[in-house]
């Protein structure tokens, strides 16, 4: 029942969060960097953080989650609240890094920071360099996330993905509150999306998604590669556009439209064909980890999928 008016509550929210931003003009400009056409609504997170934190209490309150788990993801109500302001104020680039830095110490201080980083070969244990990895994980997946919110049901489908293929994997009330909350907004964001998720929305998933590739980590050291699998599509997308952007020698600040989703737009497919061959990719995804029990072999099958899928993308819209 509870998962219900969760639901409700983020569905509802959004409507509302929708309406009052139309009357308000809080709409998101078309700029360069944009792959939506029209001035549309945003800070549809809002719904999905103010479900997700009162699911999240809920639980806590039954003793259905993890003190130190509920701890480290409460944190993210932190980079919700500035993002918000972002979405608003156009914060400084300093600033968020600050609060992103400041989040990210929060949130492993909470879970007792990263025991260990498996490479199958060899193992780092050093409570300094497994902490600073750990450390710089959680900024890169906040901002990751946030690049790569640009298409309508792109991120919500991500996370909507990540918080089932979780539940699967290891169980847990936490990932339904999360389903159900994204689900809420998700519907509004179906292409064509009549709202978005803002900063406030994705930096939150991208924080979450790293605090439970941590939690998960420490409770089993594959688990840390388990997570970087089904999150691999975001990532690999996000990591080779910037290191591709380095080497052309781009200002790295710069807005751009040159990640694999925004290219595909650029080619002719419309927003919900890519969206759809995106959660197809992520199924493929689960089922490596789920039939190949060698994680480090499965981890290298999801890369060079994920190679081809790129390949596909520059055949179809060069990166230049």
């Amino acid at each position: 029942m509870i998962y219900i008016v969760l639901f409700l509550i983020s569905f509802i929210l959004t409507y509302l969060i929708k309406d009052y931003a139309i009357k308000k003009s809080l709409l998101a400009d078309v700029n360069e960097r944009s792959s939506h056409t029209v001035p549309t609504p945003h800070g549809g997170g809002i719904a999905i953080a103010i479900s997700w934190f009162a699911g999240l209490t809920y639980l806590y309150s039954i003793e259905q989650i993890e003190s130190s788990l509920f701890y480290a993801l409460l944190v993210g109500v932190i980079i919700s609240m500035v993002s918000f302001f972002d979405d608003i104020f156009d914060l400084l680039p300093k600033f968020r890094i600050l609060i992103q830095a400041l989040v990210a110490v929060c949130g492993l201080v909470a879970m007792g920071g990263l025991e260990s980083v498996n490479f199958g070969f060899f193992a780092i244990e050093n409570q300094i360099l497994t902490n600073l990895f750990a450390f710089l994980m959680i900024v890169w997946f906040i901002n990751l996330y946030n690049f790569l919110d640009g298409i309508d049901g792109y991120a919500g489908s991500e996370a909507l993905f990540l918080a089932l293929a979780g539940f699967v994997l290891f169980g847990g009330g936490h990932f339904v509150v999360l389903a159900v909350s994204v689900l809420g907004f998700l519907i509004w964001n179906w292409h064509r999306a009549k709202i978005f998720m803002g900063d406030v929305g994705s930096t939150l998933l991208g924080y979450t998604v790293a605090i439970f590739t941590i939690h998960y980590a420490n409770e089993a050291s594959q688990n840390l590669w388990i997570w970087i699998i089904l999150f691999a599509l975001f990532w690999f997308d996000a990591t080779l556009t910037l290191f591709r952007r380095y080497k052309n020698g781009e200002k790295l600040s710069q807005a751009h439209k040159k990640h694999a989703y925004q290219r595909l737009t650029q080619s002719g497919l419309s927003h919900e064909r890519v969206v759809v061959a995106s959660i197809m990719v992520n199924i493929v995804l689960f089922l490596v980890i789920y039939f190949i029990d060698n994680i480090f072999i499965a981890f290298t099958v999801a890369c060079m999928i994920l190679y081809s899928v790129m390949r596909y993308v520059d055949g179809k819209k060069r990166f230049a």
